[in-house]
Formats: C-alpha cells, sequence, structure tokens
C-alpha cells in the first residue's frame, strides 16, 4: 500500500492545484468594470450586428470532417511503433484500415462536404 503513496501525494497536488489557482486569481484580479471593457473585440474592428449571427452549417461539417480523419490518422502511430511485431498480419490491417479511410473521404468528397462554396 505504501508504495502507491507517491502517486497519490502527486494526484493530490494536481487536484489541488486547479481551485487553488482560480481562488488565488479571484483574490488577486482588479475588479473594474466599465462599458468599453465589457464590449465584445474582434481585431480592433467594431462590432456592427450581434456576434450570435448565422453561421453556415458548411463549417461544422468541415470541421468534424476534419476531426474524424484527423483521429482516425492518428490510430496509425501504435501500428508504426509495433510494426516489427505484427508482420503480415500488421501490412494487411493497415491498408484495410486506409482503405477504409480512403472510402469514407470519397463519400465525404462526393457529397460535396468538402467544397468551400455554397
Amino acid at each position: 500500500m505504501m508504495a502507491y503513496l507517491p502517486i497519490g501525494i502527486f494526484l493530490g497536488i494536481a487536484l489541488a492545484i486547479v481551485p487553488l489557482t482560480l481562488l488565488i486569481g479571484a483574490l488577486l484580479r482588479p475588479r473594474r468594470f466599465d462599458y468599453v471593457k465589457l464590449q465584445p473585440y474582434e481585431c480592433g474592428i467594431e462590432m456592427r450586428e450581434s456576434p450570435r449571427g448565422n453561421v453556415s452549417v458548411h463549417f461544422f461539417l468541415v470541421a468534424v470532417v476534419f476531426l474524424v480523419f484527423d483521429v482516425e490518422t492518428i490510430f496509425l502511430f501504435p501500428w508504426a511503433v509495433a510494426f516489427d511485431r505484427l508482420g503480415l498480419f500488421g501490412v494487411v490491417e493497415v491498408f484495410v484500415f486506409l482503405a477504409l479511410l480512403v472510402a469514407a473521404y470519397l463519400y465525404a468528397w462526393l457529397k460535396g462536404a468538402l467544397r468551400w462554396e455554397e
């Protein structure tokens, strides 16, 4: 049981850092608010309309497609690390995985999810 004591101490410190820093920041920061400081700011350009305007669904489609392919390519890292131990099975497995990835990419491309103009 004593072997886990350093892990418990480390976990306790890690869990205490976030609330402690938030509390210290709340106690030390200035509390002077005025109208100019509370206005939205975007690259020095004054806001002419509400920042909660309409956003094209296409933006979210591209973002989701990017995340899917990004996460799927992360799965290639463990395969590359264990490549020499997997042998022929590993090679066939990664080609099946890449074929599915290319098929998904072609599907998204043919459906128009990757076109920027709308």
